[in-house]
């Protein structure tokens, strides 16, 4: 199961919760292969009781993304080579009165909300107006990477 080959996204901080009453959320454990700074990230993902291998490409709002569905014993021998470079949140998938698809997450470690919005397009992307409950966006702030925050720990204020 493969997602597309292109991610395009924007990453905001949370101003305020917004009402998630009927809103999905999924726990989300996942550790990088990879440092911040290479040229692609190689992450690991636990999603439920499904497994994924995921590679990204360079970039900040669009970039190439390619994501397989892997067994969990797959899964769990690789695990071990991401210490050091793990985080846990919760997952919260809805949409927006736009139509758009948000994911805001929530982490188990720090006081951090994020959420990503995905586009089909970079001109939807750049039309895209936030509601009010988005804080600042952080798209092309490596400090709000998940790769970095695996590494980093908590990011301040």
């Amino acid at each position: 199961m493969s997602q597309p080959a292109v991610e395009i996204e924007r990453k905001f901080l949370v101003a305020m919760l917004p009402d998630l009453t009927g809103v999905q959320s999924d726990r989300i454990r996942q550790g990088y292969l990879t440092q911040p700074q290479d040229s692609v990230q190689v992450r690991l993902r636990a999603k439920g009781a499904r497994h994924f291998l995921t590679v990204k490409g360079p970039g900040l709002m669009v970039r190439s993304e390619h994501e397989t569905e892997i067994p969990e014993e797959a899964f769990a021998a690789l695990w071990p080579a991401t210490e050091g470079r793990r985080l846990c949140k919760t997952r919260w998938t809805g949409h927006l009165p736009c139509g758009a698809r948000y994911e805001l997450d929530l982490f188990d470690d720090r006081p951090l909300r994020l959420v990503e919005v995905e586009f089909d397009s970079e001109a939807a992307a750049r039309r895209f107006a936030p509601p009010d409950w988005f804080g600042a966006e952080v798209t092309g702030d490596p400090a709000y990477a998940n790769s970095t925050l695996a590494t980093r720990g908590p990011v301040p204020g």
